[in-house]
């Protein structure tokens, strides 16, 4: 039987006092070739996302890709219905009277689009998450207030805690904390 092992570090958390001092970590990091990093702020921050390394936003192309399943699909329905399941001849018009098929088309369309976005941002964000473990940070409370913090992950390809550890203390962090390495008891 082999003993429990204890779980790794989660990653480093670096907290700042001002967005430039963030935005400055976050282009050193990424310079030095750090690629899993996240960064927490209490308001938008011009840059951030080009300096942490953001990568294209997926959401948009789930919204898409659902919009047109749903156009098709509602489409398809109306098709069916009236050519197949149940066929009238309403004033001389084709059974397949496309002009009118357009409106509940349209809005098949975007009924999916809407569930694409709130399911797909829902799932890409990993959502419900009761705990994570940026909220065991000290100050990370004030991240919705007045501090702005930047992580990088442990699993990251060039993460080595006491480099990533002094790579961070050298941009002008406030603190640096290791996250998800539980402290030895001396139970």
């Amino acid at each position: 039987m082999h003993a429990p092992t204890k779980p790794g570090p989660f990653g480093i958390i670096a907290e700042y006092e001002s967005p430039e001092t963030l935005i400055a970590a976050a282009n050193t990091a990424l310079d030095q070739g750090y690629t899993r990093m996240d960064a927490f702020t209490p308001f938008p921050v011009h840059g951030l996302p080009e300096a942490i390394g953001f990568r294209e936003a997926k959401v948009p192309w789930i919204i898409f890709v659902m919009g047109v399943m749903g156009g098709f699909g509602g489409l398809a329905l109306q098709w069916w219905v009236s050519v197949h399941a149940y066929p009238l001849n309403v004033g001389g018009r084709p059974l397949f009277s496309w002009p009118s098929f357009v409106p509940p088309a349209f809005e098949t369309t975007i009924l999916f689009a809407a569930f694409g976005a709130v399911f797909g941002m829902i799932g890409l964000n990993r959502l419900p998450q009761p705990h994570h473990p940026v909220f065991d940070a000290p100050n990370f409370d004030r991240a919705s207030q007045d501090r702005f913090f930047l992580l990088i992950e442990a699993k990251d390809p060039r993460y080595a805690a006491d480099e990533t550890r002094s790579t961070l203390e050298g941009t002008g962090a406030v603190q640096v904390t290791v996250l998800g390495q539980e402290e030895e008891s001396d139970w």
